[in-house]
């Protein structure tokens, strides 16, 4: 029997239903139901990953090992995939489907030594969360290349959740009015001192600077964004107003400062860390002034991303539901003033992102190799779903660190902070 047909009755079996996917196989077979996603194995191999790694992970290195595709759309087949396998059985086999799914695997010429995992694996060691160990973890993800990051992310250089407002025509036009909606809830004004940990590439310290007049701090964990922010502020004739550091959070010690701005970097602070994370940040502020965090949430079934995201986009991530970040930040002693919720913002940023890498996938290949564009490919289409099904939050949390007396010098309300400029 051709490769396909076996393949969809053993899949039958372990599901208890026809898969929800066409199958066509190495050796041309097909089977399936028609009209249905369309799963390409152009290997054995694939299969014989999912032997020794069953689950997301062996998925993840077939496909980005070039070894297994999908036709169409690889978001909308992801997420069609999953909403037909909700309420199946797990897709991991059981104990008593093994004997089976040897002898198929065998007639199938499938079984053999592990494959050797694709290159883009994160290397981890060391103590979780030391500071050896967090900046060999963020040059893993934000130190791949600095021209790979400016073709994907676009001028505005921003690697974070945009704002879309009905003025905001481009990606560009929505991390601008991300950055203007930040700076006017931080109550930036000429000469206040604003503190950007985790600066990324340095865009919000410019905006900041240039329609602003704040005097800015701006610290990164990355050695090339370092790089790059620096040679960015220098260029824009800012280096009087901008000081870019190469340093970590823990070793932040001139406070204090009128603002702090954390724009999706708590998410790699760790569990435990938090709250000392989130006191330091308390240190750091006068009396007086605001924090605004932006910050990714999730359910506690999988607060680092799950296998694929944690070996390699981002390993040793923690997320939480958003109240139990608003919870650590109050016992901290910051007041919580405001809570942003912008789920469905990112969704289009990072279906904006993946455009980019669709429409100039020759481009990026040449940059990066092309294992890594179908690794960013399966990322970012896979992120993309988790936020539009609600698996994955992001939000704006704006703080105070109170006077003595009580005072928190926040507006009455908040109407300004929506107010574009012109």
């Amino acid at each position: 029997m051709s490769a396909a047909p076996q393949l969809a009755a053993l899949l039958t079996e372990v599901l208890d239903a026809p898969p929800p996917f066409r199958i066509r196989a190495w050796d041309g077979s097909t089977a399936g139901p028609a009209g249905a996603p369309t799963v390409v194995l152009h290997h054995r191999r694939a299969l014989r990953r999912l032997l020794w790694q069953p689950g997301e992970l062996g998925l993840a290195d077939a496909y980005i090992s070039g070894e297994l595709d999908v036709e169409g759309d690889l978001a909308h087949t992801l997420s069609q995939v999953r909403s037909s396998l909700a309420g199946h059985k797990p897709v991991r086999p059981s104990a008593h489907h093994w004997p089976r799914l040897l002898a198929c695997a065998t007639r199938l010429g499938v079984i053999g030594p592990r494959p050797a995992p694709p290159q883009g694996r994160a290397r981890t060691r060391g103590t979780l969360h030391s500071r050896a160990r967090d900046s060999a973890v963020i040059s893993h993800h934000y130190d791949l290349s600095n021209e790979f990051y400016a073709l994907l992310l676009g001028p505005a250089m921003a690697y974070s959740c945009a704002y879309w407002t009905p003025k905001s025509a481009t990606l560009e036009e929505a991390q601008h009015a991300k950055f203007d909606l930040i700076c006017r809830k931080l109550g930036l004004e000429p000469g206040a001192r604003l503190l950007d940990v985790g600066c990324g590439w340095g865009a919000l310290a410019v905006h900041a600077v240039r329609h602003y007049g704040a005097q800015v701090t701006a610290v990164t964990l990355s050695g090339h964004q370092h790089a790059f922010a620096t040679a960015a502020v220098t260029e824009a004739g800012l280096a009087d107003q901008v000081t870019v550091r190469h340093q970590d959070y823990r070793e932040i010690a001139d406070g204090p400062y009128d603002a702090i701005s954390c724009v999706e970097m708590g998410e790699h602070v760790g569990d435990r860390q938090y709250p000392a994370f989130a006191r330091r940040l308390h240190g750091l502020l006068r009396p007086g002034g605001r924090l605004l965090v932006q910050q990714m949430s999730r359910t506690s079934t999988a607060p680092g991303g799950g296998a694929f995201i944690e070996t390699y986009i981002a390993p040793d991530m923690h997320m939480r539901p958003v109240g139990e970040t608003v919870g650590l930040l109050e016992a901290a002693g910051l007041e919580v003033r405001s809570v942003e919720a912008m789920r469905e913002h990112y969704a289009r940023t990072i279906d904006a992102w993946h455009k980019t890498l669709q429409e100039r996938r020759t481009d990026f290949a040449a940059l990066v190799a092309e294992p890594t564009v179908r690794l960013w490919q399966l990322y970012l289409a896979g992120s993309s779903n988790a936020f539009t099904e609600r698996r994955m939050g992001v939000d704006q949390i704006l703080a105070v660190r109170p006077t003595a007396d009580g005072r928190s010098g926040a507006p009455a309300t908040s109407a300004h902070w929506y107010q574009e400029p012109a």
